[in-house]
């Protein structure tokens, strides 16, 4: 997964592989990459994602790199030399039932809303800010 991710965003040579060093690259994004006006990262038959041991924290993370470049601050609260940064994530699913994949996906440090046709998460920002 972390190889995949590098791969398709152009991480940098030195991704450290491991989730830290993914938030870390999720907020960088910016420049060639998405041409400075953010990013939509559709992950394809997501199913055997979901099943996985570590999606609820995966998902933490993905949501956690998205607020950093949305918000463009560091992590003390000052501004970034560069311009926020649209980021978004959708999990592209052949059996879809909203209910399972809330209950895998919510955790305290997240915010998880249900609909008829999607699942969104987002931090809580109780817990992060």
């Amino acid at each position: 997964m972390f190889s995949s991710f590098a791969k398709a965003l152009q991480f940098p040579s030195y991704f450290g592989r491991n989730w830290d060093a993914m938030v870390d690259c999720l907020d960088d994004l910016c420049g060639a990459i998405t041409g400075g006006v953010g990013i939509a990262v559709v992950v394809h038959d997501a199913d055997q994602l979901l099943e996985t041991e570590h999606f609820p924290l995966f998902v933490s993370v993905l949501c956690q790199g998205a607020d950093r470049a949305n918000s463009a601050v560091d992590l003390d609260g000052f501004p970034l030399d560069r311009p926020a940064l649209s980021e978004h994530f959708v999990f592209e699913l052949r059996e879809f039932d909203p209910e399972q994949i809330a209950a895998r996906v919510r955790q305290p440090d997240l915010i998880v809303k249900v609909e008829d046709r999607f699942v969104g998460a987002s931090l809580d920002p109780e817990e992060w800010h």
